[in-house]
């Protein structure tokens, strides 16, 4: 699957990366004002890159083909996933990170993020990705292949930092599918920091500075 990518650059040469992954029937270039409203100097210049999933039929919407990075069978996510779709983007999503490595930006200085659907791929990829990343970002989505993480997942990711956050009122993945992906992922000794927000399926402003901050944290001093 090659992706198509848009790129938010800085002016000099970056020293990290974030590479955010959107959700279903979405495009990358959704993420754009996030990327503006953050402020990650204080850990050096961030190449932000935006990935467009290919376009599939999606079941759930009665075939219409729209930006997905695996199939949704029905409103029941855990019940039957499209295996397939799910580990062929696992592929996409890792050479997209190579990419990155092969850019020169060193895999701990590479954050990887995404919601909704991007955040399951954020969860899935990310883990199973076999050098250290930098940290993790999964908001509003949920863990696929569950039952499969602990024996996929890589030892060089285990003990990748992980922000998550959720909306309350969220009727499209709901906050309870967002606590059970942060109670199996406490299950298995990694460090979740949670958030919980006054909304539906979407983002907010306080939700953008907290994960500002919480990258600052993160990668500041990380050479």
């Amino acid at each position: 699957m090659n992706l198509q990518t848009i790129e938010h650059c800085p002016g000099t040469q970056p020293q990290a990366s974030m590479i955010i992954l959107h959700g279903l029937g979405a495009d990358g270039t959704d993420f754009i004002p996030m990327c503006d409203a953050m402020d990650l100097a204080a850990i050096g210049p961030v190449r932000f890159v935006m990935p467009r999933a290919a376009e599939i039929p999606v079941t759930l919407n009665n075939g219409y083909r729209m930006r997905a990075w695996y199939d949704i069978y029905g409103q029941d996510l855990q019940r039957r996933e499209d295996e397939a779709g799910l580990r062929a983007s696992i592929q996409a999503v890792h050479a997209l990170i190579d990419r990155e490595v092969a850019r020169g930006i060193p895999a701990h200085r590479i954050v990887l993020a995404g919601f909704s659907q991007g955040c399951a791929m954020t969860l899935l990829a990310g883990l199973r990705y076999p050098r250290r990343l930098g940290a993790l970002v999964g908001l509003s989505g949920y863990l696929p292949l569950a039952a499969s993480t602990q024996a996929e997942r890589h030892l060089a990711n285990g003990d990748v930092p992980i922000f998550m956050a959720h909306g309350r009122q969220d009727a499209v993945v709901t906050l309870q599918r967002g606590l059970a992906a942060r109670d199996a992922l406490q299950a298995l000794a990694y460090s979740v920091r949670w958030h919980e927000y006054p909304m539906e399926h979407s983002m907010c402003m306080e939700e953008v500075s907290d994960i500002n901050a919480w990258l600052i944290d993160q990668l500041k001093g990380m050479s």
